[in-house]
């Protein structure tokens, strides 16, 4: 296998901005780093969950893939417009109480997060299951690799978040927008993607 060019495609599309990223920063923004960490840690269960079966799954997916498509990219960037719209209309206060940083929340979005199986999928055709087929060990180890890349960015996008909370909620308005307009990019890249 080519360590360095999957290492470098691993971390790039997994600090890249994307739903999972951005709703990270945001709840980091809201809710400070700690309290954020459930939805971060629901984002890890989540996509542990898609990155193995998509490693166990690949072959009867690969077969199903132009079928599911279709129907995946609409939900996946139908759930963004709805949080691009929540987001755009979130409340101001860095302390909300709702429940956007839940665990459940986190693990939901893997569903829906096009990007997720988009990752999963090219990190698996192009790099390991060509050296590692047939091998179930090393599949669910570099599974598990590809999630915990995803989940040490979403802490980052967190902190991040976190760290400039004061900043962003004097600019909640603008900060808002911006969170909104990312995802709705999001969407609109899955679709035309």
């Amino acid at each position: 296998m080519q360590w360095a060019p999957f290492l470098i495609y691993m971390f790039t599309t997994a600090v890249t901005p994307g739903p999972n990223n951005i709703l990270s920063m945001e709840n980091g923004r809201r809710k400070g780093f700690v309290r954020a960490l459930p939805f971060n840690l629901g984002v890890m269960a989540g996509f542990s969950a898609i990155s193995l079966a998509s490693a166990f799954f690949l072959s009867a997916l690969s077969r199903l893939l132009p079928f599911l498509k279709l129907p995946l990219t609409a939900v996946g960037a139908a759930y963004l417009l709805v949080l691009a719209r929540h987001s755009l209309y979130a409340a101001d206060a860095p302390e909300e109480q709702g429940s956007d940083a839940s665990f459940l929340r986190g693990v939901a979005l893997q569903f829906v997060n096009a990007k997720a199986y988009v990752y999963c999928m090219v990190s698996l055709e192009a790099f390991i299951l060509p050296a590692y087929q047939g091998q179930p060990l090393q599949l669910a180890a570099f599974a598990l690799m590809l999630s915990t890349a995803g989940f040490l960015c979403t802490l980052l996008w967190s902190a991040f978040g976190s760290t400039f909370r004061l900043l962003f909620s004097r600019h909640a308005l603008a900060v808002n927008a911006a969170m909104a307009a990312l995802l709705v990019y999001c969407a609109v890249a899955m679709l035309l993607g």
